[in-house]
């Protein structure tokens, strides 16, 4: 069985390689809307960072307020999820813009780094609940057999502090 550590770690492994996301804020009555995930060097922690642009609905939200919100990862090969709640704000620091610039992000700004629709939102997260799939071909096995699939579920998941 993972150990929350190892559940975070795996987290950190997969957001840093699948990048993709849905995002919200707590009080949009739960629309998320996928973003992609930049992370400032090699560690493992926050904060996490999107480009987005001034005037989508969730940066005209942020305005120049923090606000809590949370983001999911489905993991592509479907064996882990994770919900991360924490706090978003639109920080155009330019230090990290240089950083995190690469010809992925520039295509969708004409003029560059200094685009005026530019926004750069910070992630801090602050907990977790991270899921590893215990779906295997073992369980479902167990399943046809007529066999009680609920202890391959046990200890496959994390409540863990993002900080």
């Amino acid at each position: 069985m993972p150990t929350p550590a190892e559940l975070t770690q795996s987290f950190w492994t997969h957001l840093r390689s699948e990048m993709t996301v849905m995002a919200g804020l707590a009080d949009e009555d739960g629309h998320m809307r996928p973003l992609t995930a930049q992370l400032d060097g090699e560690g493992d922690h926050g904060p996490i960072w999107f480009f987005t642009a001034k005037d989508t609905d969730m940066a005209k939200a942020l305005g120049a307020e923090a606000r809590k919100g949370s983001i999911t990862l489905t993991s592509k090969s479907h064996d882990l999820f994770a919900c991360v709640h924490g706090t978003f704000v639109v920080d155009n620091d330019r230090a990290v813009i240089d950083r995190l610039w690469n010809r992925f992000v520039a295509a969708w700004y004409e003029e560059g780094k200094d685009d005026p629709k530019l926004a750069l939102l910070r992630f801090d997260p602050e907990k977790a609940e991270i899921w590893e799939n215990a779906t295997s071909l073992w369980a479902g096995f167990k399943l046809m057999i007529g066999a009680d699939p609920k202890e391959d579920y046990e200890d496959k998941v994390a409540k863990v502090a993002m900080r």
